[in-house]
């Protein structure tokens, strides 16, 4: 029992891990952007198309990772990618002209795309294990990471570091930290080591069920969307913010959706997934209300109020989404559609905005997230009664060594 209680506990720590060094790499990877830019003139196109690259790319890549995943498990996927994602990270800085950087960017794609299924489905897996939440404040984790990527970056540009020796000391460091994070994870259940035999699957999910999960999550991150890319945009050219106030309203939102993130999993244990959604749909309702209606009354105040509430429900509806499968006895490659529906809704749902506020104005355009948000309030409880139930059995010793590892 002792043994399994620290192979637990271990686990837990590597995905923790695992998620905040992912997101480190991450949040380099955007601090370098304007100085990749500068130094090989790439210009507003083709910065555009580098970013567009990585996400089509990585899109493509999720596809096939849950199948990869369903064969040599969610631990195989990550030991092996993971580490040589964080390592590409070196390309932005050595790579001598843009059509080399468009080579390294598509192959970093690739490495996002296996490494975000394999994180989502392996912290689902050990979910399973201690039979309550746990997913949230891995996700949150992901956020500390790219949040002390950048605050690191500029305290080395500040000490007289280059942003290519950043990024070649950030590439490295990831490189090993993350190989080291991966060793304690956990076989799947089922599944020891070195046995070969297939890892058990608790339950099947139908065509519709996925359907409706896959819908969930892409209007959960069309809504994230909204505030990502338009939050500091409407507090610019709507309610006429001063340049230095009007990014604040992003950091507030981001803020909001890292704390309640790493302090969801209680909540989402005792409401059950169908309440948790309820809620976080509510209150993403009505942030986005009250971002609507600052730009006749109440102002950037209102606003930032707004983008407060928005980012505590977004923060819960995709990790609600992930355990909700888990639950249900999704496979790696089930669990991936989550995945897959964040990239789509991320991919599509800036130009969506953009393209509706070209047509009529911002304030209309924000309607589309704010209605999204209220569709899940609804549709989300009712698609989580539906879910089967199909916790993986354990054995008694596993849940002893489950109810000391909590």
């Amino acid at each position: 029992m002792r043994s399994d209680t620290t192979a637990l506990r271990r686990a837990r720590g590597g995905v923790f891990g695992t998620f905040a060094t992912s997101g480190f790499v991450m949040g380099a990877w955007a601090a370098a952007l304007p100085s990749v830019d500068h130094r090989l003139g790439l210009g507003a196109a083709r910065l555009g198309t580098l970013l567009l690259l990585i996400q089509v790319v990585g899109l493509a890549s999720m596809i096939v990772a849950g199948k990869i995943a369903d064969r040599i498990t969610t631990r195989g996927l990550l030991r092996w990618t993971g580490p040589a994602t964080q390592l590409v990270l070196i390309a932005p800085a050595l790579a001598p002209d843009y059509r080399t950087l468009l080579v390294c960017a598509a192959l970093y794609g690739v490495g996002v795309g296996f490494v975000e299924v394999g994180l989502n489905a392996h912290s689902v897996e050990l979910e399973r294990h201690y039979q309550r939440p746990i997913v949230s404040s891995f996700h949150g984790f992901w956020s500390l990471g790219g949040a002390a990527a950048g605050a690191l970056t500029s305290l080395g540009l500040t000490l007289g570091l280059g942003n290519q020796s950043i990024l070649v000391i950030a590439a490295l460091a990831c490189t090993a930290a993350f190989a080291a994070f991966t060793r304690p994870l956990l076989a799947p259940p089922g599944r020891a080591d070195g046995d070969s035999a297939a890892p058990a699957r608790a339950g099947r999910l139908g065509v519709i069920m996925l359907g409706a999960i896959f819908v969930l999550g892409l209007g959960g991150h069309l809504i994230e969307s909204g505030a990502v890319d338009w939050a500091n945009l409407h507090a610019a050219r709507v309610l006429d913010a001063d340049d230095a106030l009007a990014p604040l309203s992003y950091t507030v939102f981001a803020c909001a959706m890292t704390v309640f993130r790493l302090l969801g999993d209680p909540i989402r244990a005792r409401l059950g997934p169908g309440p948790a959604l309820l809620g976080a749909g509510t209150l993403a309702t009505a942030g986005y209300a009250l971002v609507l209606a600052s730009g006749a009354v109440g102002g950037l105040a209102l606003a930032w109020a707004g983008w407060l509430l928005a980012g505590c429900g977004i923060a819960l509806i995709v990790p609600v989404l992930f355990s909700a499968m888990g639950q249900a006895g999704g496979s790696p490659s089930d669990i991936a559609l989550i995945s897959i529906s964040g990239s789509t809704g991320m991919l599509l749902g800036p130009a969506a905005i953009g393209y509706i506020a070209d047509a009529a104005d911002l304030t209309v355009a924000l309607m589309v997230p704010a209605v999204l948000a209220a569709a899940i309030a609804v549709a989300g409880p009712i698609t989580m009664r539906r879910l089967p139930s199909g916790a993986v059995p354990e054995t008694a010793e596993v849940r002893t060594s489950v109810a000391a590892a909590r």
